[in-house]
């Protein structure tokens, strides 16, 4: 072969550059980089306008969220915590060039701690982790030549529900199982019998209309049972009632009725009326 041809094809041929491809781990860590960077910029809330009480920056407190705080220099951020929350620790990406220090307003239950953040410069950007005994903060700081956020701090969405919920079950603990009750009227002429699991009813009664099964608050654990009226051939059928706190009310009177829970082995309370005959 003639050596001028081969030198001749070989500067002819086109040089193709060697790439990272997905399953090297310069590839695997372009991808691990690119994940991170969406997560970080997804997770980020940025203040809005609508989210400032006056000069307060008020967020909604989600787990994970990465919260956005504007500083300047010359100028110190307030971030508030929740009143009676405990602060852990601060930590800081860059403690050389950002002023963080804490103190607390208040006392007893309303003290409140404020974490204080102050950049030396402008262009500057760190973030901030600050840690409590009720949850956890990820705060991403950018100072600007100005103007600064004056405070930011946070509404929390499941605490409120949740004093919702407990003001609404301490309500209907309080409600009177039902209105209208004549004290001479009731009967307690009732008797318990049976298995004796942790549901087993206190007592049964009746005001001659209604019947009433008080079980002890162990109810609330676990799943409730059925209630059967029996006949005098012994079969049972499902009757109607309903669940008030502790209370089965059924809106009739009955002579027998029994209490079935399990599949197996069946947990079966048997309440009998031993008073007058139910009409």
């Amino acid at each position: 072969m003639n050596p001028q041809l081969v030198l001749a094809a070989l500067a002819a041929a086109t040089i193709v550059p060697i790439t990272a491809s997905a399953q090297t781990p310069e590839g695997r860590s372009q991808r691990g980089v690119a994940a991170v960077r969406a997560a970080n910029s997804g997770a980020t809330l940025e203040p809005a306008r609508p989210d400032f009480v006056n000069a307060a920056a008020v967020y909604p407190y989600s787990e994970g969220t990465i919260y956005r705080a504007y500083t300047a220099p010359e100028r110190v951020t307030d971030i508030a915590l929740q009143p009676g929350e405990s602060l852990m620790a601060v930590a800081s990406g860059d403690t050389v060039r950002w002023v963080i220090g804490d103190t607390s307003s208040g006392t007893g239950a309303e003290k409140r701690i404020h974490v204080l953040v102050k950049p030396f410069s402008a262009g500057l950007s760190t973030n901030l982790v600050i840690t409590t005994d009720r949850r956890t903060y990820h705060v991403a700081l950018a100072s600007t030549p100005g103007p600064a956020m004056a405070a930011l701090s946070w509404s929390y969405p499941q605490d409120e529900l949740l004093a919702v919920r407990r003001a609404q079950e301490a309500a209907a603990a309080a409600a009177p199982v039902a209105a209208g009750l004549e004290i001479e009227r009731l009967s307690f002429g009732y008797e318990i019998s049976g298995d004796r699991p942790h549901w087993r009813p206190l007592r049964a009664f009746d005001d001659g209309r209604q019947t009433f099964i008080e079980f002890p608050p162990s109810l609330a654990v676990g799943e409730a049972p059925p209630l059967f009226l029996v006949d005098e051939r012994g079969e049972g059928q499902l009757v109607n009632y309903r669940l008030r706190g502790r209370y089965y009310v059924v809106d009739r009177l009955f002579d027998t009725a029994e209490l079935r829970l399990g599949t197996k082995r069946q947990q079966v309370v048997r309440i009998s009326r031993t008073g007058r005959r139910a009409r």
